[in-house]
């Protein structure tokens, strides 16, 4: 019973631990778009992609003091051989 259980409880939380890291921003709205949200923090602005899948409770409206909560995640990856040069040096040491 404890060994099922244990199996269940790995199950559930292993697809959560895998996750993409949570990251928050907080400060003033300076523009609101129905794809973007823009805030400034340490008098940098900070452009964040929104959908309507977003979330939103208040009045989200420019000049409201917000958190904006965010995971980034990789749309492509395209591998440079950058490596090339510098493994010839190595081998040439």
């Amino acid at each position: 019973m404890m060994k099922r259980a244990l199996t269940l409880l790995t199950a559930v939380l292993l697809p959560l631990s895998a996750a993409a890291r949570d990251y928050q921003v907080t400060g003033p709205v300076l523009e609101v778009t129905p794809n973007t949200i823009v805030v400034e923090k340490d008098k940098e602005k900070w452009e964040i992609a929104r959908d309507k899948n977003t979330k939103v409770s208040g009045d989200l409206k420019k000049g409201a003091r917000v958190t904006v909560r965010y995971t980034m995640t990789a749309e492509s990856i395209e591998v440079r051989d950058a490596g090339k040069k510098g493994d010839e040096k190595k081998a040439k040491k």
